[in-house]
């Protein structure tokens, strides 16, 4: 600080002085930062993390840089908002921008194409997200915008608690997208950021001597103590509290549902999946577990089965499967605990005859073998399932028609009016089948084959997230979609083959876990495997499900009788196994099944931000920031141009603005003379080169009105250099080089209020 300004200090011990803007712009990045680290639970870490930090610390040093040459409020915003334009597109939107950084009407176009593809991965994705360059732009540009807003409150208007609550609320939106358990060192590390954030704002403010010497270090030390304290109650008080359970389906208790409506949609995009339930069996593989089944089909919408219950006690409830004499039977036994879910339908292997430990009042239908709660729910089951399994040769499944005069009507009805393109297809595809049931093979190695794609958003895109004969029809174009659409077009493509066919829902197997009870392994199952299957019957052996889906469970076969081992009873199985292995792969689910095929569940290409390479960046970085030097020097061109042709008001304005650009005061108040003398005073000017300027001026302001020339020869115009080069060795080094690369007196003009001295320092 100057003597001048230490003069002024002095004489004003009431005001009230800011500084520390660099530890204050470092508690904004630390609170942001913590801010930011929740949503990596949501979105997978990728360029798009770097990119938000990036634009960040970008934002708060344009703003320190800003606030440094005592600009505005509204003209440091206005220089943040250019730096997170620039950023944004360089980094998103170059392809469409003049010189890769002047956005032009395609790239204003371009944005709300990437918002709403942004939007609808989040409503329809998965957590953890793919950081699609959509994805990308939204979280890196909205990181960009909180800085603005965040350095804004806390630096401009000073008011930091207000900025805390902001970046509180910020931090809790992840954690409201995805329900899960409390961070608590996420927890910890934003607290200690927003007490620091707030304790840096409070030293940023300089106070008067004799205030300073009234603060005593009892008050920090007592804040430190206070807030140490609230953050232990937290941790400790936070596990003993109810913690949030991802919702799902269409329960309405604490836990997932199942939709049997064939709305599956929403519920295998749910954001975070949730375990719902551990299942155990002495079977050779783990069963599908099924809910409940579809059968009537209206040509828009597949309706859950409402047949007739009976008390799951009844001798009429379950009983024993009817099958041809020749078709041999497996019994099995598999038991259920029910962590998560919230449903009237208690999931049971098929074909059920038998089902115990079931709390409350339950229900079995005998024409799907479901089981239906008459009072109460699945929530906290745990019950046992008996299951009798037909297991026929490969033989007897070819030599029997999917078919009989004892199905419902139900399962072989067609809407008058649908597409052609399915029953089409349903012959083109088994035209070289001679029986039923390799046709229903050709059926399902045809959609199990390269041709379709697992997908849960290409049906959303193109309206047809549903199992209507339109949305089977737009599936079987496309070729994108998921289990409800291989599922439906399954049934279908059946029925216009004269086949009697129906939905199931239920879930997949689950995954194998590390216990084990009575040497069985426990397998896990999610709410992300809920699935649906379709069925067909044979007469003889009744419901076989069958798996058209692509990259989900193993496809139906059955074994021919030479190859079935002498002691197994498992025929359809093709190789005799001592443990449980999931019918489906382990692991595999409705999120990740394209990932296990090489692609992506959402059936987009998972594309993230490409950067400019470095060398590239570089080249821009150095011209962007040479922008400011470049006016600069060509303003004081002009300026010497001018003052060689005699204009001695060119010449001092080139010695003010010299003085501007290294945080010299220069007021209106000041006469001339007066500023000269400072100049030589204090700032080591030489007298002799500033007093040719200063007698320039002095007889130009005093001579006839409208008056500028002063003919000097190139005296003057070579005495303001010799003063600006003064000026600039006068100063740190650090201050001469802010004075070139960032000059003030692009925006602040001699006289101005801020050229004042009263709000400038030299540092």
């Amino acid at each position: 600080m100057s003597s001048r300004s230490a003069a002024d200090g002095a004489r004003t011990p009431g005001r009230v002085k800011r500084g520390g803007e660099r530890l204050l712009a470092t508690a904004v990045l630390a609170a942001l930062v913590a801010a930011l680290l929740p949503v990596a639970r949501v979105i997978e870490s990728g360029p798009w993390l770097v990119g938000a930090l990036t634009l960040s610390v970008t934002v708060l040093a344009a703003g320190y840089t800003a606030r440094r040459f005592a600009l505005p409020a509204v003209a440091v915003t206005l220089i943040e908002a250019a730096a997170w334009v620039v950023f944004m597109t360089v980094v998103f939107l170059r392809d469409t921008a003049f010189l890769w950084i002047i956005p032009s009407f395609d790239t204003f176009r371009a944005v709300p194409r990437l918002v709403a593809t942004a939007s609808e991965e989040i409503t329809l994705g998965a957590a953890p997200l793919e950081p699609t360059t959509a994805l990308a732009f939204m979280v890196v540009g909205a990181m960009g915008l909180l800085t603005i807003v965040i350095d804004h409150v806390v630096v401009t208007a000073r008011m930091p608690l207000l900025a805390a609550v902001g970046i509180v609320a910020v931090s809790l939106i992840p954690s409201i997208a995805v329900p899960g358990e409390v961070d608590l060192i996420g927890f910890v590390f934003l607290a200690v950021t927003i007490l620091f954030l707030i304790r840096a704002e409070t030293r940023s403010r300089e106070r008067p001597v004799e205030q300073e010497a009234e603060r005593t270090a009892g008050v920090p030390a007592t804040a430190v103590g206070i807030a140490a304290i609230a953050i232990v109650v937290s941790v400790v008080a936070t596990p003993l509290l109810p913690q949030p359970v991802a919702r799902a389906g269409t329960g309405l208790g604490p836990g997932p549902g199942i939709d049997a409506t064939l709305q599956l949609g929403d519920d295998l995009r749910r954001p975070q999946e949730v375990e719902v339930l551990r299942v155990r069996t002495d079977s050779p593989s783990v069963p599908y577990l099924r809910a409940t089944t579809l059968s009537t089909f209206d040509g828009e919408v597949w309706e859950p089965d409402r047949g007739q219950s009976v008390a799951l006690d009844s001798e009429r409830a379950l009983g024993e499967i009817a099958v041809d004499t020749d078709i041999r039977l497996a019994d099995y036994t598999t038991s259920v605990d029910v962590m998560n879910l919230e449903s009237p339908w208690a999931p049971v292997p098929f074909p059920a005859v038998s089902v115990d430990g079931l709390d409350g009042t339950w229900g079995a239908v005998p024409i799907n073998r479901t089981i239906v709660a008459r009072t109460g729910s699945t929530q906290g089951q745990s019950y046992e399932v008996v299951s009798s399994s037909p297991r026929p040769t490969l033989e007897q499944m070819r030599v029997r028609s999917a078919g009989t005069q004892q199905v419902r009507d139900e399962t072989t009805a067609l809407p008058d009016d649908i597409p052609p393109i399915i029953g089409e297809l349903a012959l083109e595809v088994t035209a070289g089948a001679t029986n039923d049931y390799d046709r229903l093979i050709a059926l399902q190695r045809w959609f199990r084959g390269g041709d379709f794609q697992y997908s849960l958003e290409a049906p959303v895109e193109e309206g047809f997230d549903g199992s209507g004969a339109e949305a089977v029809a737009q599936f079987l174009e496309q070729r994108q979609g998921y289990c409800i659409h291989f599922a439906s077009a399954f049934a279908l493509m059946a029925r216009t083959m004269n086949m009697p066919s129906r939905i199931v829902v239920g879930y997949l197997p689950g995954e194998p876990t590390t216990e084990a009870i009575d040497a069985q392994p426990i397998y896990s199952v999610s709410s992300s495997q809920l699935h649906a299957w379709p069925e067909v019957y044979f007469e003889g052996v009744g419901w076989v499900a069958f798996e058209p889906t692509s990259g989900l469970g193993v496809p139906t076969s059955f074994a021919p009788a030479a190859a079935l081992p002498g002691a197994t009873d498992d025929p359809a199985a093709t190789t005799p196994r001592s443990t449980p292995t999931p019918t489906g792969p382990a692991g595999l689910d409705e999120t990740d099944a394209d990932e296990q095929r090489g692609g992506t569940a959402s059936g987009q290409s998972g594309t993230t931000a490409d950067p400019l390479p470095v060398m590239g960046v570089l080249l821009l970085t150095i011209v962007v920031l040479s922008l400011p030097f470049l006016f600069r020097e060509l303003r004081r061109r002009q300026l010497d141009t001018a003052a060689r042709r005699g204009d001695a008001a060119a010449a001092w304005q080139a010695v003010q603005d010299a003085a501007i650009d290294v945080g010299i005061a220069v007021p209106a108040s000041e006469s001339p003379r007066a500023f000269a003398q400072r100049l030589i005073r204090e700032h080591g000017v030489p007298a002799s080169e500033m007093n040719v300027v200063l007698i320039a001026i002095e007889r130009v302001s005093y001579s006839r009105a409208g008056t500028r020339s002063y003919w000097m020869g190139d005296a003057s115009a070579e005495a303001a250099a010799s003063v600006r080069a003064a000026l600039l060795a006068s100063v740190p080094p650090a201050r001469r080089l802010l004075a070139l690369l960032a000059p003030r007196s692009l925006v602040i003009r001699p006289g101005s209020v801020y050229a004042d001295g009263a709000a400038v320092k030299v540092r």
